[in-house]
């Protein structure tokens, strides 16, 4: 009994040093990672440490991207970009986060994941896949985090309905000179 006492005193304190040693690691990366890419870019490499990250993209050929979710998250939404003809990767990263990705249902998408107390997995209707269309490629890991594959956010839908109402109802709106 002792010796399991032992060596599950030596587990927790051993998680405990990893998971500071982390948050530590995540403060000065956070320093030095810099997101880069606008929506129009076909190449992005986007960075969530300590903070959420959403963005919509209207690649016209989107061909690599990354996404590193550390003590951070958000939402990538891909429906509005083109994949290029050969096909895309996106490589994530979630250390202690996550996000969504949200892609068209007929995309195909290949995982190439590892996940530790965590996964990637994809939620989308298989049905709707077309088989010959160009590929995802999705490589990286999750610990302790997660990345969930949807083809829907009606929370993205709506807030675009709103933003659309809102700038048609400012343009309609009279010029008082």
């Amino acid at each position: 009994m002792r010796v399991i006492g032992g060596l599950l005193r030596t587990f927790i304190i051993l998680t405990l040093l990893a998971a500071m040693a982390s948050a530590i690691g995540a403060v000065y990366a956070k320093k030095r990672a810099i997101s880069k890419g606008e929506p129009d870019d076909n190449e992005l490499d986007l960075v969530a440490i300590y903070e959420g990250l959403d963005l919509s993209s209207r690649a016209p050929a989107l061909r690599r991207a990354s996404y590193t979710a550390w003590y951070g998250g958000g939402t990538l939404d891909l429906r509005g970009a083109t994949l290029d003809p050969a096909g895309a990767t996106l490589r994530v990263r979630a250390l202690f986060g996550g996000f969504r990705l949200v892609v068209p249902a007929t995309w195909r998408v290949e995982l190439a994941t590892v996940g530790i107390f965590g996964g990637i997995g994809d939620a989308r209707d298989k049905d709707g896949i077309d088989a010959l269309g160009p590929v995802l490629r999705i490589e990286g890991f999750a610990v302790f985090g997660g990345v969930g594959i949807v083809s829907e956010a009606p929370d993205l839908d709506d807030e675009a309905a709103e933003l659309k109402t809102e700038t048609q109802a400012w343009e309609a709106a009279p010029v008082i000179a």
